[in-house]
């Protein structure tokens, strides 16, 4: 059999969600498949890494597709002549497009459809294709996997996709995310928060993120409890993000406040295991990984009461309205004062992962594409 796979995201040292759910489950596939030949379609320059073993043919197709008319060009023009001319037998995509102009079966992965809850948040050019091509997308494909049963009723909701049409998949954790011994969780608290503990944060930052309201919360956090306790965020500034700088600007609480950017993969389990907590407030998410990567490391966890980030987390979160400023600073405030609510969060976030692991997520994917 020859499976075609959509790899254009996976991006050396560049590797978030989407990129890092096509990595792992595309990996497992080359693994546990020898006998299978798989063509990974790229966008751009590869690296060899992604190249899991010898039955992987990598193929680098023009032009890189970041914008909405390359989407079009590099998915209804250069993907079709590729799975033609090589016969590829199924084609999988796992970052949510497909080929509308190709006859090949596609197995299609939706990881959200946050354009339709929160379209002022979505530049106009992405909005447009979104609006136009999405459905599109979700009725050419001859399955389509998503990754919580959230986005499962919500695509059905939306787009009339039959419900026996869609699967769940989930995410996990990288096993790099552990716990640290004492004395490493402080070197990390010496080199970015000044010896001291500190909330945080990870993630791009663009307006869904409600990063505004978790800074807001933070300076009600600080002026309520008087603590020494930092703010760290760690994530690229991606679309939007002017509030942001603005709401930074302005807090009173500024110099606890430090924006990290985007940290490695090796840096970034060390700081989300010597945080306090991790806060993830986001207004909108299909399914939430740093919640599971915080769990691993036995960080405690503050999240949102909507979409599918009360799924994930189930009893191993502390839940608020994203919406309520006063809401969030309580929660930390909880979480701050209650050493028995965050080992008790822990002990459940430990058991919680054992719903989550990259091989279910493959299994659902083998079975889409009846491996």
């Amino acid at each position: 059999m020859r499976i075609a796979v959509n790899t254009r995201l996976l991006l050396t040292g560049r590797l978030e969600g989407i990129g890092r759910f096509t990595h792992e489950v595309a990996r497992r596939l080359v693994e546990r498949h020898p006998q299978h030949e798989f063509l990974f379609l790229f966008d751009r320059p590869y690296d060899d890494e992604f190249v899991y073993a010898d039955n992987v043919k990598p193929l680098v197709l023009p032009p890189p597709a970041r914008r909405g008319w390359l989407w079009h060009l590099w998915f209804e023009w250069a993907i079709p002549v590729v799975l033609k001319w090589y016969k590829a037998d199924v084609f999988l995509s796992m970052d949510g497009y497909c080929s509308l102009r190709s006859k090949v079966p596609t197995v299609m992965v939706s990881h959200d459809i946050a354009h339709v809850h929160y379209p002022e948040q979505i530049p106009a050019w992405a909005l447009r294709f979104y609006h136009k091509y999405v459905p599109l997308y979700l009725k050419r494909a001859e399955k389509v996997v998503t990754v919580s049963e959230f986005c499962r009723q919500d695509i059905h909701q939306q787009y009339q996709i039959p419900l026996g049409k869609i699967t769940v998949a989930c995410n996990a954790p990288s096993p790099s995310f552990q716990p640290l011994p004492v004395l490493e969780k402080e070197k990390i608290k010496q080199a970015y928060a000044q010896g001291e503990d500190y909330f945080f944060y990870l993630g791009a930052l663009h307006p869904r993120k409600n990063i505004v309201r978790l800074l807001e919360a933070f300076a009600s956090f600080k002026q309520q409890t008087s603590s020494s306790l930092k703010l760290l965020i760690a994530g690229r500034f991606a679309w939007q993000t002017s509030g942001i700088k603005e709401a930074y600007e302005n807090s009173p609480v500024k110099e606890d406040i430090r924006f990290l950017g985007y940290v490695s993969d090796e840096e970034l389990p060390r700081l989300v295991a010597s945080a306090l907590a991790l806060t993830y407030v986001s207004l909108f998410e299909g399914f939430g990984v740093p919640l599971l990567e915080a769990m691993q490391a036995e960080v405690p966890v503050l999240t949102s009461s909507v979409s599918s980030l009360p799924e994930v987390a189930g009893d191993a979160a502390l839940l608020v309205d994203p919406t309520d400023i006063s809401a969030i600073a309580v929660g930390m405030k909880h979480l701050y004062d209650s050493e028995n609510l965050r080992n008790a969060l822990v002990e459940k976030g430990t058991q919680r992962l054992e719903e989550y692991s990259w091989e279910k997520a493959v299994a659902v994917i083998e079975a889409a594409l009846m491996l």
